[in-house]
């Protein structure tokens, strides 16, 4: 006689089969199926969350930061509503998740049940593909899609509706065993070869690099191609990895989100190389395109659908990023004549000239604000530098003190560093506990505006519950720093008046209490209000092997 499985069964087995360890949720009584399956499967860890956003943000950083795919549960309408701003974030990450919602019983589905909603027309908009099973004989099938879909290029999330009847049903089928999916493609010879002719003439070659390279693993070879052809490599606007050594001679940070900030920064480039990203995502609009009709533009993605995808390439080349920048490599040399790797040679020595520069200003500025109050960003990066473990991770939501990290701290590998994206805020509280389960063996440090922690300030909670010893950094400059910035830039573009207030910017009367919280939630904490503190708080916190909160006073002016 078969062996019968209930739904609830079928998707745990189907959880333990694809490496799951972690389910990262907050729960309700749809949920109920799931949570009782927990005593049957020790194996399988829940993350409990006190808000839906938390739980979605700490599976799309331990997705991230694994290469595991992140499953978090939600309870019915109201918990997925909660949980679809930090969606939108994986969802432009392109990060492997399988959000699930348990859902009512479906015989009550026409009698407008407590709490009700269509769950899949709420996710779908956000995920590659939202679905609920009419019966637990379609489970198998449907979360053995789920996480092929969610997996395969370009990855993404996936939402399954449970209803808890569904999951309580029995069927005959059994879970269905993943595949191991080879689904990189080679590049084609032919692509490479003309790739490589527009770049072996190029005068002033530049590069542009997204999360696709580290995905991919080719870092090593990005940086490979942008010596042999003497280009500077700009990161796109919003990053989750590492993808170009930060502190690498051609590297470049980011340059703005509008088309003419980046033709300007651009100016003279003849050929344009995009490789890996969402290019470009603006933040304002201008005419035309983000480079000058003459430059020729090479875009290397590994899914079809995102090639070319915002404007016209000269060139599309389909490939597994690491095999095709490697063959590019090679074809770009075996091109080359003397007069071109002569001006490689030139064009190199004057990146690294600038990369020299750049950082020597970075530390000018650092010592000239060294003793401001409140404390400067670029002394409290350095102070972070100086304590910070070899193999730290740093997990980043400093937003306007980003620039401030890059140009202080190193980040030479995948897993030093993770970023932002989706724009979203609220990300580094919860991602900071994705990525610590992620590599249990390396201390990180989350850093978050003030403003952005508000957001998802019950991950104190969760870190303090599971006892996962991360460190917390908020920068304190009671104000949302960025929007003033922005609307300086607004102002200027639309002609009005510059000097007036920024309404409803400061984050003041009452400000923030972040040791409070932080102690309300059981979490050691100390606030940071003289310079001269920060190398022993930030020695103390990382040594206490505890989760830990600094509330940073920072300068916050514009």
């Amino acid at each position: 006689m078969a062996k019968k499985y209930k739904g609830r069964q079928i998707f745990m087995e189907s959880l333990m089969a694809e490496g799951v360890p972690y389910i990262f949720g907050n729960p309700g009584t749809t949920e109920n199926p799931l949570l009782d399956s927990l005593l049957d499967y020790p194996k399988i860890e829940y993350i409990m969350a006190l808000h839906e956003g938390v739980a979605v943000g700490m599976a799309n950083y331990y997705a991230q930061a694994s290469g595991i795919t992140g499953v978090a549960n939600l309870h019915v309408g109201p918990g997925l509503g909660n949980g679809l701003g930090m969606l939108y974030n994986a969802y432009e990450g392109h990060t492997p998740l399988v959000l699930t919602a348990g859902g009512q019983d479906t015989r009550m589905r026409l009698r407008d049940p407590l709490l009700g909603h269509d769950l899949v027309a709420m996710a779908e908009p956000l995920t590659k593909w939202s679905v609920q099973p009419n019966s637990a004989d379609e489970l198998p099938l449907i979360m053995h899609r789920a996480f092929k879909i969610a997996k395969e290029p370009p990855s993404g999330p996936v939402f399954v509706s449970l209803p808890i009847n569904v999951m309580e049903q029995e069927t005959d089928n059994e879970p269905m065993p993943p595949t191991r999916m080879f689904t990189s493609p080679p590049p084609d010879p032919e692509g490479v070869k003309a790739a490589a002719e527009l770049l072996a003439h190029s005068k002033n070659p530049v590069i542009f690099c997204g999360d696709g390279v580290a995905h991919a693993n080719a870092v090593d070879e990005l940086v490979a191609l942008a010596e042999a052809v003497g280009a500077p490599c700009y990161y796109e606007g919003l990053h989750h990895h590492v993808c170009f050594p930060t502190h690498h001679p051609s590297c470049r940070d980011r340059l703005p989100a509008d088309y003419s900030s980046i033709r300007k920064g651009m100016e003279g480039a003849d050929t344009v190389l995009l490789v890996g990203g969402n290019f470009f995502e603006e933040l304002w609009f201008d005419e035309g395109l983000p480079f000058s009709e003459s430059t020729a533009v090479i875009h290397i993605e590994v899914a079809p659908q995102m090639l070319s995808r915002n404007f016209s390439a000269n060139l599309g080349l389909l490939g597994d990023p690491k095999a095709t920048l490697a063959a590019l490599r090679d074809a770009v040399d075996a091109t080359a004549d003397d007069n071109f790797r002569a001006a490689v040679q030139q064009r190199n020595g004057g990146l690294a000239e600038w990369k020299t520069n750049d950082l020597a200003s970075q530390e000018k500025r650092s010592k000239e604000l060294w003793d401001n109050e409140p404390i400067a960003p670029s002394r409290l990066m350095a102070e972070i530098k100086a304590a910070m473990p070899k193999n730290a991770i740093i997990v980043n939501e400093s937003i306007t003190a980003t620039t401030d990290l890059k140009r202080t701290i190193p980040f030479a590998e995948r897993g030093s560093y993770y970023g932002t994206r989706g724009g979203g805020i609220g990300q580094a509280l919860p991602g900071g506990i994705g990525a610590k389960l992620a590599h249990p063996d390396r201390p990180v440090i989350a850093l978050s505006g003030d403003g952005s922690s508000m957001y998802s300030i019950q991950s104190l909670w969760t870190a303090v519950h599971h006892q996962v010893p991360l460190v917390y950094i908020i920068l304190h400059n009671r104000t949302y720093r960025v929007l003033k910035l922005n609307m300086n830039i607004y102002r200027k573009r639309w002609g009005l008046a510059g000097e007036r207030p920024y309404p409803h910017m400061d984050l003041t009367k009452p400000e923030f209490g972040f040791v409070d919280i932080a102690r309300g939630y059981g979490m050691e904490a100390k606030q940071i209000a003289h310079p001269g503190e920060l190398g022993d708080a930030l020695k103390t916190a990382l040594d206490s092997g505890k989760p830990y909160l600094l509330d940073v006073l920072t300068d916050g002016a514009v």
